[in-house]
């Protein structure tokens, strides 16, 4: 399976990720106080469905393209679909998808940062392009893992999404030991952590790792299984870890999966506390 995110741009679990994300952002941002967003593995920040990437996959279709021509979307989704609106200029026709650099960048405030990190040169010099000039925005070309981890503040509001391609055996480790050394500095930091559900051991796995490295920073799940957890090479759903996530989103995110995996046989979204 192919990781450069053009091959999966707009597919059913960025509808999950993105729309928690701008859930997120909103109940962050109904505090005046100045919050910073570090992404540890940004892309390019905004994804031609009509390319030769999207095209082969195909998986588009059953993500961004269901939900632009849905009548029946969930409140929980509708800022997403607004976003992606506004980065195809108003047309109905959704050929631009919006990943997580043009969403945020959009979102901030002024007082608001956001660190984007990508190690990639060519995605990175597509990044910069995207929202570098944007106010309160910095990119930086490197280790996610390690910017993330030189980036962080013992005080402050920070939030911090991860979601590395899972092309490398620890990438699950590096998430576990960075949020852990973050949470150890500074215990109010948020995290909002995206990952493939493929098998349940891989799974079950890394949550009990992360469980006992941030232990005891309150921790919620979101599944959103389009299939069986039974072949490990393929993703066969999705999953968030929210970290220091505040009360009052789980059905807001619960909509949203519920949604994205209506319709899937043998489809399966749940949200749940853990720890």
């Amino acid at each position: 399976m192919n990781y450069r995110h053009a091959f999966h741009a707009g597919n059913f679990a960025d509808l999950v990720k993105h729309a928690a994300l701008l859930q997120w952002l909103t109940v962050l941002q109904t505090d005046a106080g100045p919050l910073r967003i570090i992404d540890t593995h940004a892309g390019s920040g905004l994804y031609d469905l009509r390319g030769p990437q999207a095209q082969r996959s195909g998986e588009a279709q059953a993500g961004v393209m269901r939900m632009m021509g849905a009548s029946d979307l969930p409140l929980a989704l509708d800022g997403l679909a607004q976003a992606v609106t506004a980065a195809n200029d108003g047309s109905a026709e959704p050929w631009l998808y919006p990943g997580s650099p043009w969403l945020i960048a959009r979102a901030l405030r002024p007082g608001d940062t956001y660190v984007a990190c990508e190690m990639q040169p060519q995605e990175h010099a597509r990044l910069t392009e995207i929202v570098g000039d944007r106010p309160g925005v910095s990119t930086l070309c490197g280790d996610g893992f390690a910017q993330a981890a030189t980036a962080l503040r013992p005080k402050g509001r920070d939030l911090v999404l991860i979601d590395p391609p899972f092309e490398k055996a620890d990438d699950y480790d590096r998430i576990a030991v960075l949020a852990s050394e973050a949470l150890a500095q500074a215990p109010q930091t948020r995290f909002l952590i995206w990952l493939p559900l493929k098998d349940l051991e891989t799974f079950d796995a890394f949550l009990r790792d992360l469980e006992d490295a941030c232990e005891p920073a309150p921790m919620l799940v979101v599944e959103a299984r389009m299939r069986p957890l039974g072949d490990p090479m393929k993703m066969n759903g999705c999953a968030l870890v929210l970290i220091n996530a505040p009360g009052g989103l789980e059905p807001q995110l619960q909509a949203a999966a519920d949604w994205v995996t209506a319709g899937e046989a043998g489809g399966q979204a749940r949200v749940w506390s853990l720890g």
